[in-house]
């Protein structure tokens, strides 16, 4: 359905991600806020691979009620408090994501609107034109 875009004539990726991702023609795009990693009891785990979790896990949700799912993520964009943070953040990516797996930034911010908060991921997805029951629509 999406083309993976890495051109032989650059670096290939660090990690698990795309260079970039092509959407065809007449599909729909679903832009998700930014999701942090806390529960729907205000519960936030200590661990940034928790939080991480609950953050996907949010993400999922929200694509689910437009009728789609994580493997129709074409872009992630993720901040971590510190280097301490990439491994388990990128290790629940890896283990979320089929190669080729979706374009992806991951970048270290100073924070969050609150101090527990290591971990906060924003997606993009990219469906069918037309929407099925759930959409929000």
């Amino acid at each position: 359905m999406f083309t993976h875009l890495t051109p032989a004539d650059i670096r290939p990726p660090f990690a698990k991600y795309s260079h970039g991702i092509e959407v065809p023609e007449g599909m729909r795009l679903v832009f998700c806020s930014g999701q942090l990693g806390i529960d729907t009891d205000d519960g936030i785990p200590a661990e940034t691979e928790a939080q991480t979790r609950l953050c996907f896990a949010n993400v999922e949700s929200i694509l689910k009620d437009a009728g789609l799912g994580l493997g129709d993520i074409v872009r992630i964009n993720a901040y971590v408090t510190g280097r301490e943070h990439l491994k388990p953040y990128m290790a629940v990516r890896d283990e979320l994501f089929a190669d080729p797996a979706p374009a992806s930034t991951l970048m270290i911010v100073s924070g969050f609107a609150r101090p527990e908060f290591t971990v906060e991921i924003e997606v993009i997805a990219a469906g069918p034109a037309t929407t099925g029951e759930g959409s929000g629509k």
